[in-house]
């Protein structure tokens, strides 16, 4: 990957997961569009079932909704390709942890495929963060921004009128 091809490639990897959530989606409602009430109950589905149906309602595994504060974003790209490939580990874990409780050949083989794509998606995070940091000073031991350390000008301070 080059510095020109950063942009694209991110770009790339937030399509991909939005289709990985479409992925998901899709064997969610293939494992509960036919569930009998009985069904319900047994799974502990019920209190999910008493308030979305069977309606897609993204939501933790213990419950909690996802909102939109999850993405985590500084600005920075250092900081943020940090975020992006902790994201992918997590990810990947979570994929990992699915496959292990898992039964079905069908479910399975897709989250197989979705735990291999976090891992490509956490290496080129890692590429881009090596083109990032070759860009700024080599004795930038911390890897921080330096564009974001300058000085506020007078005028940005208040000090002088505009």
């Amino acid at each position: 990957m080059r510095r020109v091809g950063i942009k694209d490639e991110l770009q790339h990897t937030g399509s991909e997961e939005m289709n990985h959530m479409e992925i998901v989606s899709a064997i969610i409602r293939q494992l509960t569009r036919n569930l009998t009430t009985q069904q319900i109950k047994d799974s502990g589905f019920n209190s999910y079932y008493t308030d979305h149906t069977l309606g897609m309602y993204p939501v933790s595994a213990s419950g909690d909704p996802f909102m939109s504060h999850y993405f985590q974003s500084k600005g920075d790209p250092i900081t943020d390709l940090h975020e992006d490939m902790a994201a992918e580990q997590k990810a990947r874990t979570m994929y990992e942890n699915l496959i292990r409780v898992a039964t079905d050949d069908d479910v399975i083989r897709p989250l197989e495929f979705l735990r291999q794509r976090e891992i490509v998606h956490y290496q080129r995070f890692g590429e881009a963060l090596e083109i990032v940091r070759r860009d700024l000073d080599c004795a930038n031991y911390y890897a921080y921004n330096p564009a974001y350390d300058k000085k506020a000008s007078k005028e940005d301070r208040g000090l002088e009128p505009r």
